[in-house]
């Protein structure tokens, strides 16, 4: 195995080293991908009409310019250099799939309309329909943020009961193993009689969905603590309030981030059936409404920006894990 490895050319396992004397060849290669894109775009006829084709071929036309320009200017970019080096056969990638896209929807129609659309319907809905889409997206955050924060800070606090105390554990946890398994959607005819509004039912459904995993995750982590720690904390004087705030709680963190990772991916999930329940705006409202009339490509329009949310949120959360748990680089591989 190791023979192989070393045998492979220089930089073929590490994507930000195949760059050649000053010139970025993946930046090049983007570039002539996303050209292609573009003279696609133009070039070839649309078997049916679609909105914002020139300014797609614009835009694709004008990220081959930049990726010409980076593939030369790359090793004066500094920090952002080591970014661009190590995305680059994505790039490459976004090109292709861009002109592959272009071909089997709306110039040869193999995946025909209304069920698919081009990049160029998409661009048409965020230009034509913005205004109605940031009204969703404020909406579904907004809804998102309350019933995730809810969740997680009542799974957190629930989790370090179940991990600290017995009997709350002996009690407590076959419930949550019960209610657990069950989706948060399921519970939708209850919400209706105990929520006096359809935007607290959907909260709860959103907080439900995000809340368990983090009580489980935390419960685990808080248990699994070494207890000498505790015994030699008691030892030195330490009631049980500090050892749950200074020993329990910064233990289990990294098992709390895996409950957040996985609180966030389920609370996604059922955002869009939570704001099926008589919601005026938001992301999930306007799927549903855009596929009562078969306007897929609004369809499309709104799952990449739920996408682009749910990713941008996961990174941001990445980011504070990283910063919290500083202290375990060099220990866990």
């Amino acid at each position: 195995m190791s023979d192989s490895i070393q045998a492979l050319p220089a930089g073929a396992t590490n994507p930000t080293r195949l760059s050649t004397g000053n010139v970025w060849s993946h930046g090049l290669l983007a570039a002539l991908t996303w050209a292609l894109a573009a003279a696609v775009t133009v070039l070839l006829p649309n078997v049916i009409p679609w909105g914002s084709t020139n300014f797609f071929a614009g835009l694709t036309a004008a990220g081959a310019a930049l990726f010409l320009l980076l593939s030369v200017t790359v090793q004066r970019l500094g920090r952002a250099r080591s970014m661009l080096l190590h995305f680059g056969p994505w790039f490459i990638a976004l090109g292709l799939w861009f002109a592959f896209w272009e071909v089997t929807t709306a110039k040869l129609g193999w995946l025909p309309k209304p069920f698919f659309s081009p990049p160029q319907g998409l661009l048409d809905v965020y230009i034509g329909d913005g205004p109605r889409l940031l009204i969703c997206i404020l909406s579904s955050l907004r809804l998102w943020a309350i019933g995730f924060g809810l969740g997680i800070a009542a799974g957190y606090v629930l989790g370090i009961a179940l991990g600290w105390s017995k009997a709350f554990s002996y009690w407590g946890m076959p419930v949550l193993k019960l209610i657990g398994p069950v989706p948060a959607t399921a519970w939708i005819p209850c919400t209706f009689f105990f929520f006096p509004t359809t935007f607290a039912a959907s909260v709860f459904i959103v907080a439900l969905a995000s809340g368990i995993p983090v009580a489980i995750l935390t419960a685990s982590g808080v248990a699994s603590v070494n207890r000498s720690f505790y015994d030699v904390g008691r030892i030195l004087g330490a009631s049980n309030r500090w050892l749950v705030l200074k020993v329990a709680m910064p233990a289990a963190l990294p098992h709390v981030f895996v409950g957040l990772f996985m609180g966030l991916y389920y609370s996604f999930a059922v955002l869009v059936v939570a704001e099926m329940l008589g919601a005026k705006y938001g992301l999930g409202w306007y799927v549903q409404f855009q596929s009562a009339y078969s306007a897929y490509a609004n369809v499309y329009a709104a799952l990449v920006i739920m996408a682009l949310l749910c990713a941008g949120i996961v990174k941001l959360l990445f980011v504070v894990r990283d910063r919290l748990l500083r202290w375990q680089k060099g220990f866990i591989a």
